[in-house]
């Protein structure tokens, strides 16, 4: 009888720790992350506090294959504006608005698979992407130029076609944020958003998307922190037994692995707290729990992994519900596996060329296709010598983060060089600009121009007082272009700064 209750414990808090995706600090995996590898925990995500190279990163998935060959590496690496491989340096792929703005979805296939090769040959198997968020609030603060575009059937054929690029490279994609956060004016890193819509909007808009992906065969889908009255009146979407097993598992037939967001965010830890959100999560059909963005200890692992166990013990969370739900994480995992070996994408170990990956230009290429440009009254004559950059630098959201590089500033250096940069925030005035300049032509860089009203103000400082300004819009193509020359790159990746310059200079 004692090792009968030992044997059920100890498969018990395997199933608690397998269902964790964690993360951690630093470049290399800490002793704790080890251990609890070696325990059972399945899954490890990746940010870009953890990535310094391609040599480094591959190093690090290898030990952690070396404490278990079939743990799941994560990251959350949806090109464009959110990298973590590039985090440094910004992404060698333009994200999904450029994508969708093309409307060419072999393209984005040919730019999914050759942003998987190079996963794969850093040893990172899962890639929390893409989103498949219809972008219908053109004020939407977190989604924005994440999403393919604002109609559902474009959102819907460039989402299978990204998934089924990634997947070739042997990369699991995870389709996000289940059952869409498009149409949200808050973010849900920092409070809970609400989507107060009938049914019938969300089957024929939000939904979609997400139909196909699963029709295409999506290995995983993320829940959203996210409350849609019309289908839940009570709870969100992540903690929802109507949205993930009524609708997503039931009625759309998705029989993969539902991951959550980060469980740290504010929608969920100020409302529900991170170990009785997880518990609910699972209860209501979630199979994996993301954490680490923000929390990324062992103390976190430890808590949720109690927590888990202790509601199964008290009840709350049926047994077969863990044991099914660690049971579609390692069936992901061996599915990875057998890719790994079966050689699928690039090897693990394979080497990688930091930027551009070798062999292609597809990512440059792409960000060049998906340029606006739209000429002023006079003919454009290019600069004739070095610019003035300004950068009206918005603040960030939590998951484009502020630590990647942005702009034009860099390849406008280098294709005329002497050019400077300045960066300015709100309260600027144009003076400030003009002072700067001096005589030399200014390019006005800007990221979501209609949703800042001092950064079109200070537009039209700059444009009053000299005319001949070129405007580069980053973000959200929304506001009237203006300028003596305006580009729309639909995203702000390094590649997108590339394609603008070029264009800017004349080259």
């Amino acid at each position: 009888m004692t090792t009968l209750v030992r044997d059920t414990a100890d498969t018990l808090t395997r199933d608690a720790l397998t269902v964790l995706q964690p993360g951690f600090v630093g470049t290399t995996p800490p002793d704790w992350l080890l251990r609890r590898v070696a325990e059972g925990l399945s899954s490890v995500g990746l940010f870009g506090r953890n990535i310094a190279t391609p040599e480094q990163l591959t190093a690090l998935t290898a030990r952690l294959r070396a404490e278990r060959e079939d743990v799941l590496v994560a990251i959350d690496e949806e090109g464009g504006d959110v990298t973590r491989l590039e985090v440094r340096t910004g992404s060698s792929f333009p994200g999904n608005l450029a994508l969708g703005t093309v409307d060419d979805p072999e393209l984005t296939r040919a730019v999914a698979h050759e942003l998987g090769r190079r996963l794969a040959a850093c040893g990172v198997d899962f890639n929390w992407a893409p989103s498949a968020d219809v972008n219908s609030d053109p004020n939407n603060p977190v989604i924005g130029v994440r999403s393919f575009g604002a109609d559902p059937e474009l959102a819907s054929r460039h989402t299978v076609a990204y998934i089924e690029g990634m997947q070739a490279a042997g990369v699991a994609a995870c389709t996000k944020h289940f059952p869409g956060h498009g149409d949200t004016n808050v973010d849900s890193h920092l409070a809970m958003p609400r989507i107060d819509v009938d049914p019938d909007t969300l089957h024929a808009r939000e939904l979609v998307p997400f139909r196909a992906a699963i029709a295409a065969g999506s290995k995983s889908v993320m829940s959203a922190h996210i409350l849609l009255p019309a289908l839940d009146p009570d709870r969100p979407a992540t903690l929802s037994p109507r949205i993930l097993t009524g609708l997503l598992r039931r009625e759309l037939g998705f029989e993969g692995l539902i991951v959550t967001d980060g469980m740290e965010m504010q929608a969920i830890a100020s409302t529900y707290g991170i170990e009785r959100g997880s518990v609910l999560a699972v209860a209501a059909g979630a199979d994996a729990i993301c954490v680490g963005g923000g929390l990324a200890d062992e103390g976190t692992v430890l808590s949720l992994r109690d927590a888990l166990v202790a509601a199964v013990r008290s009840g709350e969370l049926p047994e077969e519900r863990l044991a099914d739900a660690a049971a579609r994480v390692r069936a992901l995992a061996s599915w990875t596996r057998a890719h790994r070996a079966g050689g699928t994408g690039t090897e693990p170990g394979a080497a990688v060329q930091e930027g551009t990956a070798p062999g292609t230009d597809i990512g440059l290429v792409a960000a060049r296709r998906a340029l606006r440009v739209t000429p002023g009254a006079a003919p454009y004559e290019p600069p004739a010598g070095p610019v003035h950059v300004a950068s009206y630098a918005p603040e960030a959201n939590i998951a484009v983060g502020d630590e990647t590089p942005w702009g034009v500033g860099v390849e406008l250096e280098r294709l005329l060089p002497g050019t400077r940069t300045g960066t300015y925030g709100a309260g600027t005035g144009a003076a400030d600009v003009l002072r700067a300049a001096g005589e030399r032509r200014i390019v006005a860089v800007v990221r979501d121009a209609h949703r800042h009203a001092w950064m079109r103000e200070a537009l039209d400082g700059l444009l009053a007082a000299r005319p001949d300004t070129i405007v580069v819009e980053m973000g959200l193509n929304q506001a009237p272009p203006r300028g003596a020359l305006h580009i729309a790159t639909h995203g702000a990746a390094r590649v997108c700064g590339i394609a603008a310059a070029e264009v800017v200079a004349g080259a």
